[in-house]
């Protein structure tokens, strides 16, 4: 999804939330079906479906940035927005977990004085952990979880992030992304699980985390409802088909249909068949079929064929589709075609943050024109009211904070630890290099070697993400002295490396996210930087033994420095976790991650990837050196 930074807003307190509409209950059955807990979510949906005006069901479909009414919430109630969301650096003044449940709460009574009562779904960015709430767990990124090829591990780490999700109010995550990232120039490389359909389709039991098991349990207080994005081909753009400074985000797939099935729609058939997942985010990205000549690509979100043929009737999707963020406004037409071509595709609810009322009052006057059927307004707010259901919101629509205190714990942050070990990939150990001794004279070197916001990448906080001591973590640094108290750290190696016996140099990315990020633009490029390669040069000449580290959210280009690297591993973005780094450096744990995608020999080598017909990567897909037993 597409995040601005934002500005935190005022809080609704506990004690206003306290003289709010009282949630429905069993004891208070003897009104309308869709009130009665008793009855199948399907009556339930019918009757409350049933019940609602035109307004009503559009403002279902509807979902607003909390920053847009939370100068004036009593627009929740009079605009009867089914959801609100937020955005990356969109958070409470305070921003701790009582503060967040307060807020969604605050919001929540709002909803509730509406004619029928229906409870909003809030939904976050928790893409690698609740990343906009200082002081959650956060993993590393999807691409690190899919070097460690460990389902069940994945698994565990979606649910320790719905826990603390839905502890602080959101019901609903834009997360996990599924798309298959067949271009590391892509600014979201890392969001992926890897290249290929087989391995992302593997780690999608993070869905199963999320909802547990096929989304059966999704009204208890420690799940909450997946969102798989981005629907479908955006890792399959070409270069330089995006628009603006963009170079692949939003940008165009050229496809076969039998290719696009086979590589890019392949994980969400998975999702949807095998995992039942309950919402999914259409692309930015559009899709340009071989089989009909080249210059006519279609907007994902206005793709009737996609969205409705073969992912609602063919595959059998019943959840319902959220678009991205103002993704509407980048299809052709003014404003009211906007609208009505995207609905008539197959969209349900739309993310418009700051337009609201201007989309309500545009699909009002489309349903009303008869440009837009009823039957296709009846159609996505069923979906919008089946998941509310299932989420248990209108029996407990305001927060369940019993698991508050369990956000960032030792056992939720042992986890993380555990994933960045395991996601450790050993490219090169020469000479026994590694695993270091704790006895082992230790001279680190390297900005990325202490820095929480570098490890932890982008949507952390905020959108972009940022450097420095943005989050409460273990540096690498400090799990290296875990082991080894002694070790000397110089960032960028001016200190004396005396009789250091090793240097370990941790080189790698600085945070962004989605475009920002593409190569080429920003200044991005998949090459060390000219300080990196300065530190690698001056540290492996000077000491014995030279370990070097990526910290990165994709291949970086090391050809030319790997020979005098004794060790290199792609420690990726290990998130809140830095000793999980040192836990494999020191033996701890065995090193047994693979690469999830290729690695290029340079940067004119992308597209990379399994299978093509002159492979030739300096580290093949898979590849991963093991230590240990």
């Amino acid at each position: 999804m597409h995040r601005r930074p934002l500005l935190g807003g005022a809080l609704l307190t506990a004690a206003t939330i306290a003289v709010s509409a009282l949630p429905v209950t069993a004891s208070a059955t003897a009104g309308p079906a869709y009130r009665d807990p008793r009855k199948p979510v399907e009556r339930r949906v019918e009757d409350l479906l049933a019940r609602m005006t035109l307004a009503e069901k559009v403002g279902q479909m509807t979902q607003a940035e909390r920053n847009a009414v939370d100068g004036d919430p009593a627009r929740i109630t009079t605009l009867a927005l089914g959801s609100l969301l937020s955005g990356g650096g969109s958070t409470p003044a305070a921003n701790t977990p009582a503060a967040w449940a307060d807020m969604v709460d605050g919001y929540q009574r709002r909803a509730l004085e509406t004619r029928l009562g229906i409870p909003l779904i809030y939904g976050v960015d928790s893409v690698h952990g609740h990343g906009n709430l200082v002081g959650a767990t956060v993993f590393p990124h999807n691409i690190a979880l899919g070097a460690t090829r460990d389902p069940e591990l994945a698994r565990r780490a979606a649910h320790i992030t719905a826990i603390e999700t839905r502890a602080t109010g959101p019901q609903w995550v834009f997360a996990p992304c599924v798309c298959v990232a067949r271009d590391d120039r892509w600014g979201r490389t890392y969001e992926s699980f890897g290249e290929t359909p087989e391995l992302v389709s593997s780690m999608e039991t993070q869905i199963d985390g999320f909802q547990g098991h096929r989304g059966s349990q999704l009204d208890r207080p420690d799940r909450v409802l997946a969102t798989v994005k981005h629907y479908a081909g955006d890792g399959s753009t070409a270069y330089g088909s995006s628009a603006g400074s963009y170079k692949l985000d939003q940008g165009v797939t050229v496809t076969s249909r039998e290719r696009f099935r086979r590589i890019d729609l392949a994980p969400y058939v998975t999702a949807v068949q095998r995992h039942r997942v309950g919402s999914i985010m259409p692309s930015y990205s559009s899709v340009d079929w071989t089989e009909d000549g080249l210059g006519n690509p279609v907007k994902m979100s206005a793709n009737h064929e996609l969205l409705t043929e073969v992912l609602k009737q063919k595959t059998g999707f019943d959840g319902f589709l959220i678009s991205d963020w103002d993704a509407i406004n980048q299809l052709p037409g003014d404003y009211p075609t906007q609208v009505r071509t995207a609905v008539n595709a197959g969209m349900d609810m739309f993310m418009v943050p700051y337009s609201a009322e201007k989309f309500e009052q545009a699909l009002l006057t489309e349903v009303n024109e008869g440009r837009v059927a009823r039957s296709r307004i009846d159609d996505a707010v069923r979906r919008i009211l089946r998941a509310k259901f299932e989420l248990g919101l209108f029996e407990h629509p305001f927060t369940d904070r019993r698991y508050q205190s369990a956000i960032g714990s030792p056992e939720h942050r042992a986890v993380a630890r555990e994933a960045v070990a395991k996601s450790q990939v050993l490219l090169k150990n020469e000479h026994g290099a590694l695993p270091l001794r704790r006895t082992d004279a230790i001279y680190v070197a390297g900005v990325n070697a202490d820095n929480p916001g570098n490890q932890a990448g982008g949507w952390t906080v905020t959108w972009q993400g940022a450097s420095g001591d943005t989050i409460p973590a273990t540096t690498i640094l400090e799990g290296i002295r875990e082991y080894a108290p002694s070790a000397v750290y110089s960032a960028d190696a001016s200190a004396p490396v005396g009789g250091a016996e090793v240097g370990v140099v941790v080189v790698g990315e600085t945070p962004y996210a989605e475009g920002m990020g593409d190569v080429g633009n920003n200044g991005h490029t998949l090459e060390l930087s000219a300080a990196d390669r300065a530190t690698v040069d001056k540290v492996c000449a000077a000491v014995p033994t030279c370990v070097v580290l990526d910290v990165a959210g994709r291949p970086q280009i090391v050809t030319d420095r790997l020979p005098s690297m004794d060790a290199f591993v792609m420690s990726w973005l290990p998130g809140s976790e830095g000793g999980g780094v040192a836990d494999a450096l020191f033996g701890a744990r065995r090193y047994s991650g693979k690469l999830p995608v290729s690695w290029p020999r340079s940067e004119a080598q992308e597209p990379l990837n399994i299978g093509d017909p002159s492979y030739d990567p300096l580290f093949r897909y898979g590849f991963g050196l093991t230590t240990g037993r």
